[in-house]
């Protein structure tokens, strides 16, 4: 059975937006993927930096990895993508769930994006829809639409390893909100459900960790037994009602993420900041009471 294949998974964690970048690589070749990568953005100053990603290069290059994919789990709204410096420096396809251009056509009116940003996804190089399939050396990637944090969210299962996106998090710290534009509790309900009939021994990987209230550690890696047990969302069978109700009453409590402005502008664009202007400036736009 594939879910047997063990992919070796390094996890690169950026304490300043609680994100794990993943490298996946081929146990049998050199063949790898990186997920949901940083591209490091101090807000009040508007300066980018590239050290997280610097990092993952740095064990690509050592490793002798050949990257053959870039992924997205979703567009991310707490940190940039760092997609295309990576891809410009190791190379990879950038991939992402094909309902980006449902997220693309919403934030393209929030941020007042005139008709030269393209709707149709075509930043990306693959779009991936439901059960569709992609190779990583000898590894076969399969894909699971996962919506409810976002429209586009998606599982990618490759060998035992199941990258969730934002979908779960560690089962002390539960599941993501979903609030946001295009945002559906009892979706996510059903995706995690989705998740959870994979087999008990898959290797879940999570997006982010906030360190749950008595843990000292951060910690990125669990089980879909571990989560179907002891997940405080949905672990132990909750009823579909109840998680609701308690995600969107504990959604109204939340603050929009820091860099939730800088980072939707330039994810939609597949990583790319907004075109520059006649004098080779770039600006991101802050929408007044518009999320």
């Amino acid at each position: 059975m594939e879910h047997q294949v063990k992919p070796l998974v390094t996890g690169f964690f950026d304490e300043a937006t609680n994100t794990v970048t993943y490298v996946l690589r081929d146990p049998g070749s050199k063949a790898a993927a990186i997920i949901d990568s940083v591209l490091d953005f101090d807000y009040s100053s508007g300066r980018t930096d590239t050290r997280s990603a610097d990092a993952v290069i740095a064990h690509v290059k050592a490793e002798g990895l050949d990257v053959e994919w870039i992924l997205e789990t979703h567009v991310h709204a707490d940190h940039l993508s760092a997609a295309p410096y990576i891809q410009e420096r190791i190379g990879g396809k950038i991939g992402i769930g094909e309902k980006i251009t449902v997220v693309q056509d919403t934030f393209g009116k929030v941020f007042n994006e005139g008709t030269e940003f393209q709707r149709d996804g075509s930043q990306f190089d693959r779009l991936f829809g439901e059960s569709d399939t992609f190779g990583i050396g000898a590894l076969e990637g399969r894909v699971m639409h996962t919506p409810g944090h976002t429209p586009a969210c998606l599982t990618y299962v490759i060998g035992d390893a199941a990258f969730v996106g934002d979908t779960l998090f560690m089962p002390d710290y539960g599941t993501a909100r979903c609030d946001f534009p295009g945002g559906s509790a009892e979706a996510l309900y059903h995706s995690i459900e989705r998740i959870l009939t994979l087999p008990d021994e898959t290797r879940i990987f999570v997006c982010h960790d906030y360190k749950a209230p008595g843990r000292e550690e951060f910690a990125w890696e669990t089980t879909v037994a571990e989560e179907r047990a002891r997940n405080v969302h949905v672990g132990g069978g909750k009823p579909e009602a109840e998680f609701v109700a308690m995600r969107e009453a504990r959604d109204k409590t939340l603050g929009m993420p820091r860099l939730i402005i800088p980072s939707l502008q330039v994810n939609m664009r597949a990583g790319q900041m907004p075109p520059q202007d006649k004098d080779g400036k770039t600006f991101l736009k802050v929408p007044v009471n518009g999320l």
